[in-house]
């Protein structure tokens, strides 16, 4: 091939002008044909290259700035983030959750299918083969001038098909591409179903025994009640209390029981939807689970991060960027479409009337072809499917940007979310102490007769409701670090290296 040519071959719409240039030449044998169509193979791909999307990012979250060591010690712990609360109970359920979560099973089953989409497709850039044979006894008729009669015969024939469909632009290549993207991006759908598996049977987790707590407060605030209602019931008959007494103390003692069995039917749900998340049926942790154990503490160091970092480790991320790299190759197939097709079929088929001469090379017959195909006119279609193609692959760009910006707003509100408790906690511990000491005052002084039971039936609403609050700040709290490593991107299962096929 000249230079000249080879100059012509370097660029896709070259690929078509040499081809013609090469069938122009006069006196050129089919092997030469051949030849250059091989050389052609590896030199043509046309559409347009994938280039990674860029995002413009802070360097730093305003909410909590962090080191470089800082993001270093976040990343090695997001891969095991939930054994920072310290709580064997959840380290177990977690363990159950990736071994036997169906969704987790059912997007195993889907990532096989994507492979082997992948691998359909790729198998048209091969040969393929067949294999025919064929065992036949006629009689003819014997009464016939012309063609003259032979009567009885036999008739055998075997032999092989073989056709090879040439990518001379590339397109097999853009699809077989865009097949493995999609391969990449099913991992990532997998990865990103886990870290919302993980943070949910946390969190779930979190509520159940936040629950427990609440519910022992309400049965510790019942017994006090009680007791409360029963003193004035003897005052009462002692004629030193009022029938107003009394019934204020039992309405305060109803409004308490009240509570309860919405806090026992609270858990119960929470032990269903676990046990859902770990593939077994509803009541099945329901025994396990009921059994009151404290809520887990907070982890000692708040996770922090930098906006590059979390898009370095989100999944969906990542997702949307291989189904944005799949568009892109999808705009190379629909160009190759409005190319030429070219493919060489072989056929081998020997054919004797006695089966020892079968293998003989008299009996030989083959057929080998050089075929080309080219649409002309389509009404447009194919022109249509490419900036159908190209339009596809711009929305997936703006949507990978668009996910981009929904993970950077979730690390920040979480970041703000979690701070914003941290305070609250602060004052509401403070409150805590202080209703305490002022219910402990009020006990005292109405003892004494120093203080009338109104005096004291206010603070010990007022006791109950600050523990109740601090107790639903301290689930607020652990909610928050919880959703705050989903927004980090947590999971055990690293992202696959996009040059190595899985």
């Amino acid at each position: 091939m000249s230079g000249r040519l080879r100059g012509i071959m370097a660029s896709p719409r070259g690929c078509a002008i040499g081809l013609k240039i090469i069938f122009d030449m006069q006196q050129i044998s089919l092997r030469s044909a051949i030849a250059a169509f091989l050389c052609l193979l590896g030199g043509c791909t046309v559409g347009p290259d994938f280039v990674a999307p860029k995002s413009h990012l802070p360097a730093q979250f305003s909410e909590a700035p962090a080191t470089a060591a800082q993001v270093a010690a976040t990343n090695a712990q997001l891969q095991q983030w939930w054994r920072s609360f310290d709580d064997r109970e959840l380290n177990q359920l977690i363990t159950l959750a990736i071994a036997d979560n169906i969704d987790l099973k059912i997007a195993d089953q889907r990532l096989l299918q994507a492979r082997a989409q992948r691998d359909e497709i790729a198998a048209g850039a091969y040969p393929t083969l067949g294999a025919t044979a064929e065992a036949e006894r006629a009689r003819a008729s014997t009464t016939l001038e012309y063609p003259p009669g032979f009567g009885n015969y036999h008739d055998f024939i075997g032999g092989f098909d073989a056709s090879w469909e040439l990518d001379i632009f590339g397109g097999n290549r853009r699809a077989t591409e865009a097949a493995q993207d999609r391969v990449f991006a099913t991992i990532e759908g997998r990865r990103a179903l886990m870290v919302s598996l993980l943070s949910e049977v946390a969190s779930d987790y979190a509520t159940l025994r936040a629950t427990q707590t609440l519910l022992a407060i309400a049965q510790d605030n019942v017994r006090v009640a009680n007791d409360v209602y029963q003193l004035t019931e003897r005052e009462l008959k002692s004629g030193i209390g009022t029938d107003l007494q009394t019934l204020q103390a039992r309405a305060q003692l109803e409004a308490t029981e009240a509570k309860l069995p919405g806090l026992k039917a609270q858990i119960a749900v929470m032990a269903h939807a676990i046990a859902i998340l770990l593939g077994r049926t509803p009541d099945a942790l329901l025994a396990t689970l009921s059994r009151p154990v404290p809520l887990m503490s907070p982890p000692a160091d708040m996770p922090a991060t930098v906006p590059a970092a979390v898009i370095a480790n989100r999944p969906d991320v990542h997702e949307a960027e291989f189904a944005y790299e799949a568009a892109n190759a999808q705009i190379g197939v629909a160009i190759a479409a409005r190319l030429p097709d070219f493919s060489i079929p072989l056929s081998i088929m020997p054919e004797a009337s006695a089966i020892n001469q079968l293998f003989s090379f008299a009996s030989l017959a083959y057929a080998a072809t050089l075929s080309a195909s080219a649409p002309l006119y389509q009404g447009g279609k194919l022109n249509a499917r490419e900036r159908e193609a190209r339009a596809a692959a711009q929305a997936a760009r703006l949507h990978y940007h668009q996910v981009v910006l929904q993970a950077l707003a979730e690390v920040q509100n979480d970041l703000v979310h979690l701070q914003s408790d941290q305070q609250t906690h602060l004052a509401l511990s403070a409150a805590y102490r202080d209703s305490q000491t002022a219910l402990d005052h009020a006990t005292l002084l109405y003892h004494a007769g120093l203080t009338d039971f109104l005096t004291l039936l206010t603070n010990e609403r007022a006791n109950f409701a600050a523990h109740d609050a601090l107790a639903q700040n301290d689930l607020a709290l652990v909610q928050d670090y919880i959703a705050l490593f989903k927004a980090l991107g947590g999971t055990p299962e690293a992202a696959p290296p996009a040059a190595v096929k899985p």
